[in-house]
């Protein structure tokens, strides 16, 4: 969820925003950093050389108008607007001006320096020029406000080609004349000599794309069992996809999440029994010890969704889990992670501490918490069931749910899910995830590369177009490869 919290890294100090023009990054969020990026260097000085004539002209034209003895260069001025206009009606740089642009930028000069020199009211022409200045920035801030609004729809919407993917795959599922059942031994799902991989996900390229990195970089794959957890309307694309494609000696189990209606409660609305995946926020804050240009800085929370706290239920007879969110691709052999001491505490996750938990007390209405504390990060996370258990985490989660009854569930999800394990929450080694890859475009090769996962938090996801493209070949090396319906539907590895 893309949601914009203004914090100030100064707490002793206020700002005044109405004494300061309002930053793009507060108002249009990633779109800014993405068109940063994206800025192509055009080729147009003597486009907006003529555009400035044009400009000028129109701004004399009304005074000169008015003056009967000017009417036939009154006249000459009307033409060489409307030849100007024609001009660059289809015209972006340079190289679209036609042949004869010299002649006519030479002779729109020539008129320009005549109405100078004319004896007409200032004040007219000043008018218009105002009128025509303020036209021009209305103009210029509905194309930036267009071209956000259709950045933010571009990420956050699932794209046509995904889209195709699922549909074709649920057709074939139903079209297929042999019945899927699972050929899975259901002691194999509880065996503690499996390492136990747990995702959550309605994404069937990116789930698939995660359990292969892990798979390809793995030891032993045959030890590997992936719990994949979805809604009821990508059940069948997913049971599909694992059914037509194996990962080596992995094991890929999907459920439908949907269909574990004892995990509910009679008061829970039809809401809360859907499937809810990792949330995503956008958290943009203020350091007043910079330029006011440089204050603004943009970090992407990534916290478990309310789906998360019905794991224990889930897997009743299982105990360390690996959780990865399904935009992480993983680059080397995390077997160790079973081998862990995490001590008393009851999960392992990537802390962040550029945000303390003080900085949200805005949108965290408990009062009994470490203002110090850093946040933690979801994508990859160790997690003891027994412990989660026997200390009530998740019967904690839901009381403490209830009480925020005038937020939405996904708003629910940014304090409940930073304040459910307290100090119980081990450090994870920062060797273990590189995170930002769906936002931040200064991370370097050298570290991209050490780390053991590549997590794509932020909006602008491996999969989508409007991914940074220096970060998309890490994920895109994973990719299934040979799938028809990929191909099919016009999906490119």
């Amino acid at each position: 969820m893309d949601t914009t919290v203004d914090v100030k890294e100064n707490q002793g100090q206020e700002v005044a925003h109405e004494e300061n023009p309002k930053s793009c990054e507060l108002e249009y969020g990633s779109y800014c950093l993405w068109f940063v990026e994206h800025k192509e260097v055009m080729k147009d000085a003597i486009v907006k050389r003529l555009k400035d004539q044009l400009f000028m002209a129109r701004a004399h034209y009304p005074s000169i108008a008015k003056v009967k003895s000017h009417e036939r260069f009154t006249r000459e001025l009307k033409q060489n607007i409307q030849e100007h206009e024609r001009m660059l009606s289809d015209t972006i740089a340079d190289d679209d001006l036609p042949p004869l642009f010299t002649k006519k930028l030479e002779k729109m000069e020539h008129t320009i320096e005549r109405v100078k020199s004319c004896d007409v009211g200032c004040s007219n022409v000043e008018r218009k020029l105002r009128q025509l200045l303020d036209l021009t920035e209305d103009e210029a801030n509905f194309h930036t406000r267009q071209s956000a609004f259709l950045y933010h729809l571009g990420v956050q919407t699932m794209p046509k080609t995904h889209h195709c993917l699922n549909m074709r795959l649920t057709l074939e599922y139903f079209k297929s004349t042999s019945i899927h059942t699972d050929q899975l031994n259901e002691q194999r799902l509880d065996s503690p000599t499996f390492h136990h991989y747990v995702m959550l996900s309605r994404n069937v390229l990116a789930a698939s794309t995660t359990i292969n990195s892990t798979v390809m970089n793995s030891k032993d794959s045959g030890s590997i069992l992936f719990h994949l957890f979805t809604n009821a309307q990508n059940f069948y694309a997913m049971k599909h996809w694992f059914y037509r494609n194996s990962y080596l000696e992995a094991t890929v189990h999907v459920t439908n999440i949907e269909d574990h209606q004892m995990l509910y409660k009679d008061g829970d609305s039809l809401e809360m029994q859907q499937l809810w995946p990792t949330e995503e926020f956008r958290v943009t804050f203020r350091n007043h010890s910079q330029p006011f240009q440089r204050q603004m800085k943009t970090e992407y929370i990534s916290v478990f969704g309310h789906s998360h706290f019905l794991l224990p239920i889930l897997l009743p007879s299982l105990n360390r889990i690996v959780v990865l969110d399904d935009d992480l691709i993983v680059q080397k052999d995390l077997s160790s992670l079973w081998n862990l001491d995490m001590g008393d505490k009851v999960i392992g996750a990537l802390e962040f501490c550029g945000i303390r938990l003080g900085q949200l007390k805005s949108y965290i209405e408990e009062h009994n918490f470490d203002t110090n504390s850093c946040v933690w990060f979801s994508g990859l996370n160790v997690i003891e069931l027994e412990k989660w258990r026997d200390l009530g985490v998740t019967s904690l989660h839901d009381q403490s749910l209830r009480k925020d009854s005038s937020l939405s569930h996904r708003l629910k999800a940014l304090p409940r899910g930073l304040l459910a394990f307290g100090d119980l929450i081990y450090p994870l080694e920062d060797s273990w995830v590189q995170s930002g890859l769906g936002y931040d475009y200064a991370i370097s090769r050298i570290d991209i590369e050490k780390a053991a996962t590549l997590h794509y938090n932020g909006v602008m996801k491996a999969w989508l177009d409007l991914g940074i493209h220096d970060y998309k070949n890490y994920w895109r090396k994973y990719m299934t490869h040979g799938e028809r319906f990929m191909t099919e539907c016009n999906i490119h590895q």
